[in-house]
């Protein structure tokens, strides 16, 4: 019984587990290998920062705007890669647009996404963005990891924790 009780824990805490002890890695992965499930990098929305932001006009095309950014991974581990959250901003700071982008959507091509950021790295980002409808004087840059979708379409936290989730209405 106390058997089952820990690979029922080191099942669960799996991601955890490999992150905080790579030496675990192997066998988790071989375990899950044999059971059908993945180990995935940490959802730590705290481990991040967004280190530099700016956007600005393109000066050769009049309606796009280019977005660069430099996130940061905190931690001594991967974490999965955020999405983000661009809001541009009218003259009274008051959101004109919102948009979320996927790690698809702003890493790149080259960027293997199942493996995460890696620990104390960074990522530069840059993104043409179309903005020929819209007024804008500002701009917000946020990072969140989306919560999962439940069966019965409420949203629940990651892993249980409500501090890493955004809330989908």
């Amino acid at each position: 019984l106390l058997v089952a009780l820990v690979a029922q824990a080191a099942f669960h805490w799996r991601d955890v587990l490999a992150a905080h002890f790579p030496a675990a890695r192997p066998a988790l992965s071989g375990a899950c290998a044999a059971v059908g499930c993945v180990i995935r990098p940490l959802h730590d929305v705290a481990g991040l920062s967004i280190e530099a932001s700016d956007l600005q006009a393109d000066p050769a095309h009049r309606s796009l705007l280019i977005l660069s950014a430099t996130l940061r991974n905190r931690a001594a581990w991967p974490l999965a890669y955020p999405h983000l959250e661009l809001t541009l901003t009218d003259a009274q700071d008051q959101a004109v647009v919102r948009r979320a982008l996927a790690p698809a959507e702003y890493a790149g091509g080259t960027v293997d996404l199942a493996t995460g950021m890696p620990g104390n790295g960074e990522v530069a980002i840059k993104l043409f963005i179309d903005a020929s409808a819209t007024t804008q004087a500002g701009y917000r840059l946020y990072l969140f990891y989306p919560c999962p979708v439940a069966p019965g379409g409420c949203a629940a936290p990651l892993r249980g924790d409500s501090r890493n989730c955004m809330t989908i209405r």
